[in-house]
């Protein structure tokens, strides 16, 4: 029996994937990559039943966190993310937020490699997965067969390298390590797009 609710909202002038992933026995929850429309994302939070317990940040790129600062400030609650995105969301000019206003977060965890996050009764490992930035991450819960794959594994393709810190190498190997440490059946929830498995991709993916 899966423990959570995800809903998925659309937010921000890319369409970004937002999730809220909500226990569905205690109503306990996070959010992932709240990347613009606070005040929408926060209608969106009441009308799920959530009890937000904390922000978690896949990278740190403007369309992934526009709304991070006023949701934590209005919801009281945490904020996560890989300790190697540091310097990123610190500069505006690389998160590419110095076009609306800038935006630097300080997390109030940075998160390791191999790190686990309880969150909303379920565990969430930290997979640093580099190539689109630095230190952008996934957060697999292994209980639910979830990946929240940021801009790193979308359907069929994966996450830009042309913006600064990104490495095409090692974007092709962060891909490979998913596909081959993570279960077939695993569903991916992409920063973009269209939901996909571990599976699909290792058959179809044209980068593998």
């Amino acid at each position: 029996m899966k423990k959570l609710d995800i809903l998925k909202c659309n937010v921000g002038e890319v369409w970004t994937n937002c999730y809220l992933v909500k226990n569905k026995e205690t109503s306990e929850g996070f959010i992932v990559d709240p990347g613009a429309e606070e005040q929408k994302l926060l209608r969106k939070i009441k009308d799920f039943g959530m009890d937000c317990r904390g922000i978690l940040l896949t990278h740190g790129h403007f369309d992934h966190i526009m709304a991070v600062n006023a949701l934590a400030k209005e919801l009281k609650i945490p904020v996560y993310a890989c300790l190697y995105e540091h310097a990123l969301l610190s500069d505006p000019s690389l998160s590419m937020t110095d076009s609306y206003d800038g935006c630097t977060i300080t997390p109030d965890y940075e998160l390791a490699d191999g790190e686990e996050v309880a969150l909303a009764g379920v565990k969430l490992k930290v997979l640093h997965t580099p190539g689109h930035t630095p230190g952008s991450c996934c957060f697999y819960i292994p209980e639910e067969d979830i990946l929240f794959s940021g801009d790193t594994l979308f359907f069929r393709s994966v996450g830009r390298t042309d913006f600064p810190g990104g490495s095409m190498t090692q974007m092709q190997e962060s891909l490979h390590r998913l596909l081959e440490e993570l279960p077939e059946e695993v569903q991916v929830l992409p920063g973009h797009e269209l939901p996909t498995t571990i599976g699909q991709e290792k058959r179809y993916n044209p980068f593998v």
